[in-house]
């Protein structure tokens, strides 16, 4: 561990965490390589190291959203497969293209700057054609699919592309049973027909993302990808906890208490004073806020570990603090808080801020700000 971290606060990474659940998910989907994705600096987690770990423990594949994602990684010295796919025009082309990165290519304009990046770089551009079957956000629409897949034949006839993949995603994977599941699996097949019909020849097809891969084993062609799985966290309370997955969060969340004093009953705590103490009591300081990535919306609700039991935050959450009341306890100013971790010592979850923020626990993680040091343990 990095002893020099802030003793303010700090996300502790567990790599060997990560580790052992890329071995689960692996074990998940036997048959298809694996792509562990590290977009959003590793979901919030330290996209370099978290890499290097995945790759390690067997993945095959990396994943960003932006080019420059994809970028630093190469950057950093990291070999094999890296994909990115989320272009705008002007963006980096020529740059990915010259560090061999995968380009996700959703529209004929996407595959226009792919040509003209090769042709720059002297280099044959790797691309994935995706298609839209039914998510509605990026790929390429069924009605211009043939299109597309034309224009990358012709592009492929005259070395400036080889497709290396055909891909889309899943809109309701995280919840089983909905109907839009089978029919995008459908839509996905008759699309990747039609271009190995035409004469594509892609060398992975893949469609599954962390609950496909945990759910939907027909889903799972040649390659998965595994995003918040990969850190540990259930996709989704329908799909089961984490232990109940096999699956072991990875970073565990903590803060020194930077104040302990004792109030008197009907003392207002925070902004607003949505919060008045009900008896004589004491009051903790923990020195983490909005800024630090702590949702403002688990103002009242958001649970922490202090002084050895489960408190919840005391008024409103601030940009830099916020208070529990410790019912008359008196830990050590110092002493840590843990806001959320794996849970082995009674320690909250992100799932539980989660819900008391009303949203997922992917943005608990990931929004975890750049002010709170990441420490890497367990590398070996």
């Amino acid at each position: 561990m990095n002893e020099t971290a802030s003793a303010r606060a700090r996300a502790e990474i567990d790599l060997a965490a990560l580790a052992a659940n890329v071995g689960t998910l692996r074990a998940y989907a036997p048959d298809a390589a694996l792509m562990a994705v590290v977009k959003s600096d590793a979901y919030g987690h330290g996209a370099v190291p978290c890499a290097r770990a995945a790759l390690e423990a067997g993945a095959t594949w990396l994943g960003t959203a932006t080019p420059e994602e994809a970028l630093a990684l190469r950057e950093a010295g990291l070999q094999g497969r890296i994909m990115c796919w989320l272009w705008t025009p002007g963006g980096p082309w020529q740059e990915a293209v010259a560090a061999d990165v995968d380009l996700g290519i959703s529209g004929l304009w996407a595959l226009r700057e792919a040509v003209e990046a090769a042709r720059a770089a002297e280099r044959t551009a790797r691309v994935q054609l995706k298609a839209d079957t039914g998510l509605g956000r990026n790929g390429c629409q069924p009605g211009d699919w043939p299109e597309l897949v034309s224009a990358a034949l012709r592009a492929e006839a005259e070395g400036l592309v080889r497709v290396t993949g055909l891909w889309s995603h899943f809109a309701c994977a995280d919840e089983p049973g909905h109907p839009s599941i089978g029919a995008q699996l459908t839509a996905f097949r008759e699309m990747v027909a039609y271009a190995e019909k035409q004469g594509i020849s892609p060398e992975v097809r893949h469609i599954a993302n962390s609950p496909a891969t945990l759910t939907l084993p027909k889903s799972h062609f040649d390659l998965v990808r595994t995003g918040i799985a990969t850190y540990g966290i259930s996709p989704s309370p329908a799909l089961g906890t984490a232990a109940e997955l096999g699956l072991r969060p990875v970073m565990t969340l903590s803060a020194s208490l930077a104040l302990v004093k004792r109030v008197p009953a009907g003392h207002g705590v925070s902004y607003g004073h949505h919060y008045v103490t009900p008896g004589d009591t004491t009051l903790g300081l923990v020195p983490v806020g909005y800024a630090d990535g702590i949702p403002r919306h688990a103002s009242g609700t958001g649970p922490v570990l202090a002084g050895g039991k489960w408190r919840t935050v005391a008024g409103r959450v601030a940009m830099d603090q916020f208070a529990v009341d410790l019912g008359g306890d008196q830990p050590m100013v110092g002493e840590r808080v843990v806001l959320f971790g794996p849970g082995d010592e009674g320690e909250p979850t992100a799932e539980d801020w989660a819900r008391a923020a009303g949203t997922i626990a992917y943005e608990i993680v990931t929004r975890i700000g750049t002010r709170v040091p990441r420490v890497h343990v367990n590398s070996e």
